[in-house]
């Protein structure tokens, strides 16, 4: 798993650059970051420790359900559920998911970067509010796997 920090030092480098594509594959994740798009390819039930600071909430019986995945905040940013203030919502619960569609938008280090679903199924719960700062490894959606 990537440290925040270090993610934050690898995008300053690949902005820096001017590099268009980039992937780092470790034992825990795969990242593959895309110019304008970020896609984080690994457990989407990733182990997270959060700093001693940070408030984690208690498992829930929604966080048992078998068929339901959580989809998770690949960094630290603002969470939007819209491309703008005034457009349509990417998704809302009840919403039915495909691969690569955007769910969200997570704003990191003046960057705006699209969240995609890695599966097909239907919104059931948004566990993240809109504008507001998410964590990594922060559950974001949960999905009722098709």
């Amino acid at each position: 798993m990537i440290e925040t920090d270090k993610l934050r030092a690898l995008i300053d480098v690949l902005i820096e650059k001017d590099v268009a594509e980039f992937e780092h594959e470790d034992e825990s994740a795969r990242i593959k970051i895309v110019r304008g798009k970020i896609a984080v390819q690994a457990p989407v039930m990733m182990q997270h420790h959060a700093p001693t600071h940070a408030a984690v909430p208690a498992p829930t019986k929604a966080d048992e359900a078998s068929d339901d995945t959580f989809i998770t905040s690949p960094f630290v940013g603002t969470f939007y559920r819209s491309p703008s203030p005034d457009a349509p919502l990417f998704v809302d619960i009840g919403s039915v998911v495909r691969p690569g569609q955007t769910l969200c938008i997570i704003e990191a280090m003046k960057l705006m970067n699209e969240i995609e679903s890695e599966l097909s199924g239907t919104v059931v719960e948004i566990l993240a509010q809109n504008g507001k700062s998410v964590e990594f490894g922060q559950k974001l959606f949960r999905v009722k796997k098709a």
